[in-house]
């Protein structure tokens, strides 16, 4: 699980001597980024490391924008966010194993090649966020959760970090899904056959399934805050409910945190015995997970602290609107 050590499998490090006091730069690449939340927290945790280091906003899908910026010697990572997760990984010159089996990227870091020369390697530190925050309040939880079922609520591209996640870090081959088409479900499935082909999926399609399964251990939501409105959200909703109500208690990690952290699940898992875990937890590890690639050292425990923080006043002060969940 050693991040920084893994990343040296790509190539050796570009940073100088004095690398804290060189004035690069790192880009978020997305659409309607505006509010993005990354530069008040990199900015804390640069400041933390005593890195001189700016974090820039490039709001665009133009991958020949991204391919130039990645030109410029002054760069030294990128975080990529919607839509352009799978697309720019493209332009990257390697990936890694999570990057590869998630199918989406999410972060670049550089590695010099044999000659010297810097390759831009494409990863995606979501699903590291997901096992960080899960480790941070329950260390044995990888031991605990191996060999029993876990349940993912969503269907889309964060579903595959934590499915990833899951299953590499918890020991889940049994997981539940709850979502409101099956059809995601169906895609998923499709996916991981060739990625994870161990991985055995269940989709929860009725509230009775939901009462006579067995209880899953870690339950991870990646859907937004919403009030259900249509018949497959009311179900996935009930499906949720029944779970939480269920006699075994186990995780629950909400990677929703807007408008408030205190999503319905949180409070559900919460009020039932649950051990619950905030989104804003999981996108601080997300940005020390990237800190750690670029800086190559570890964030101080102030760092963290000081960023923790400032996220929760941000998001509890209406600092920042829906759209600044882009990480």
């Amino acid at each position: 699980m050693d991040l920084l050590k893994q990343s040296y499998a790509h190539g050796s490090s570009p940073l100088p001597p004095n690398a804290a006091a060189t004035q690069y730069h790192v880009y978020l690449f997305g659409g309607n980024i505006s509010k993005s939340l990354s530069p008040l927290l990199h900015s804390i945790l640069f400041r933390a490391s005593s890195a001189s280091w700016t974090f820039h906003l490039t709001e665009t899908t133009d991958s020949s924008v991204f391919r130039n910026q990645l030109d410029d010697t002054t760069c030294i990572g990128t975080t990529i966010t919607m839509p352009n997760k799978v697309s720019f990984g493209r332009l990257l010159d390697d990936l890694t194993d999570e990057a590869r089996m998630i199918g989406a990227v999410n972060t670049s870091f550089i590695r010099l090649d044999n000659y010297g020369q810097r390759r831009h390697i494409g990863t995606n530190t979501d699903c590291i966020g997901i096992r960080d925050s899960i480790l941070y309040r329950m260390p044995d939880a990888a031991i605990t959760a191996k060999g029993r079922p876990s349940m993912v609520i969503g269907g889309g591209g964060a579903a595959r970090s934590a499915i990833f996640a899951l299953w590499r870090w918890f020991g889940s081959t049994k997981i539940y899904i709850a979502n409101r088409l099956k059809s995601e479900v169906d895609a998923l499935t499709i996916f991981f056959q060739s990625t994870a082909p161990d991985i055995t999926f269940k989709y929860l399609a009725t509230v009775e399934q939901a009462a006579t399964c067995e209880t899953p251990y870690i339950v991870i939501g990646t859907i937004p805050n919403d009030i259900p409105r249509e018949a497959g959200e009311i179900t996935c909703r009930q499906i949720c409910d029944t779970i939480l109500h269920r006699k075994d208690k186990g995780i629950v990690l909400d990677m929703c945190y807007l408008p408030s952290p205190v999503t319905y699940l949180y409070t559900n898992g919460n009020g039932n015995g649950w051990t619950v875990i905030p989104g804003t937890e999981v996108l601080v590890r997300v940005c020390i997970a990237q800190q750690i690639l670029w800086l190559e050292k570890d964030v101080s425990n102030q760092g963290v602290d000081d960023a923790m923080l400032a996220i929760w006043k941000a998001v509890n002060q209406g600092q920042s609107g829906p759209k600044a969940s882009k990480i």
